[in-house]
């Protein structure tokens, strides 16, 4: 491919990320970069619909274009229409069939990842291929491998943002401005899961420091059951926001946070990005790869290593207690329906250590 610089400027550019709402909130970095090479362009992303509002309040955005996880076949053969060289240059985020698909429809040039020896048909598809590494390579500076390519600037910042209706709304949700830590204890997977025992012992912790304790989740019936059943153990105080907020009001929140802890989920990756304290639980899950990115780690180095509970600018990273960890599986039984060892016997006081050690750093 020819090279793309901002002296040959695209006028219309697609970027293709339809995967889950952590993969769309880690590709804002490549996002930025594109915007910075080329402010005149008109930027469009495709999304999922399930995961549009991870970019609903991106600046760097012109149009969201959201399509179901699984499209009927007539509204999708018309977007698909739609899409036919529409822009000069779409960018595939994924190595997928369908992403890399899409970016064959819609652009004049064609840039994605492709896996090695895997999938030698999308390299015909793509005007240029880049090698994707899984396992070396954290998901930040793997996107931005797509910049290089395109001969374009590196930017690292992960991007949210939030309406002033949106900031409104969590500002009267909490009454106040007493000091708050936000705990997000449901993962989207049982093999990502802390235990209950431990969720109770670092809320009664961090209410003793006079910190009001702040539920965050997802608006699924099993995440705001698993929320309320918490509750019964936790503070009289805590406020249970599960299932009540969106992923801007969220963001807003997190902001405003003395500390967060969760699991490796979007929402730990989003304090992260935030500049919040955050504790990130990590079992199974590859570190270097899905580690959450800090808000001032601006470098072409990975955050993370493999082994090992970590610190790195607002970041703690704790892992799982057991030696197998991290074992890169879906759970001890191989299933996401299973459970990890390493987490369920994570103990409390370690992750109550990692959080007194970030609120010493920023104490009021």
């Amino acid at each position: 491919m020819r090279q793309l610089t901002p002296t040959s400027s695209p006028r219309r550019i697609l970027i293709i990320i339809t995967r889950r709402i952590g993969d769309v909130l880690l590709a804002t970095p490549l996002i930025r970069s594109v915007r910075s090479a080329w402010p005149n362009a008109r930027l469009d992303a495709l999304v999922f619909e399930s995961t549009a509002g991870v970019l609903a309040a991106n600046h760097d955005i012109d149009r969201i274009i959201a399509v179901p996880e699984r499209p009927r076949f007539w509204p999708h053969a018309r977007l698909i229409l739609s899409l036919i060289r529409r822009y000069d240059l779409a960018v595939s985020m994924l190595t997928g069939d369908r992403p890399t698909l899409y970016a064959w429809l819609a652009g004049r040039h064609r840039i994605g990842f492709v896996e090695e020896n895997k999938g030698r048909w999308k390299q015909s598809l793509l005007s240029h291929a880049v090698a994707f590494d899984n396992l070396n390579t954290h998901t930040v500076l793997m996107n931005l491998q797509l910049a290089d390519a395109l001969g374009i600037t590196r930017h690292y910042e992960v991007a949210s943002g939030w309406s002033g209706a949106e900031q409104d709304r969590v500002s009267k949700l909490l009454d106040g401005p007493a000091p708050y830590a936000v705990l997000h204890p449901y993962p989207k997977f049982n093999y990502k899961m802390w235990h209950d025992e431990g969720w109770a012992a670092l809320a009664e912790s961090l209410s003793a420091r006079d910190l009001r304790i702040v539920i965050t989740g997802g608006p699924d019936p099993a995440e705001s059951a698993y929320a309320q059943r918490l509750l019964e153990r936790f503070p009289p105080a805590t406020m249970n926001l599960a299932g009540r907020l969106t992923l801007a009001e969220t963001a807003c929140l997190l902001s405003r946070a003395r500390i967060y802890i969760g699991p490796d989920t979007a929402t730990t990756h989003l304090a992260a990005a935030m500049g919040t304290p955050t504790v990130a639980l990590y079992g199974p899950s590859n570190p270097v790869k899905w580690g959450p990115w800090p808000r001032q780690h601006r470098s072409d180095r990975n955050p993370w290593q493999r082994l090992g509970s970590q610190r790195l600018h607002n970041v703690a990273l704790i892992q799982g207690n057991e030696a197998c960890a991290p074992c890169l599986f879906e759970g001890c039984d191989r299933h996401i329906g299973s459970f990890s060892d390493c987490l369920r016997n994570l103990p409390a006081d370690k992750v109550i250590a990692a959080a007194n050690a970030l609120l010493a750093i920023r104490a009021p």
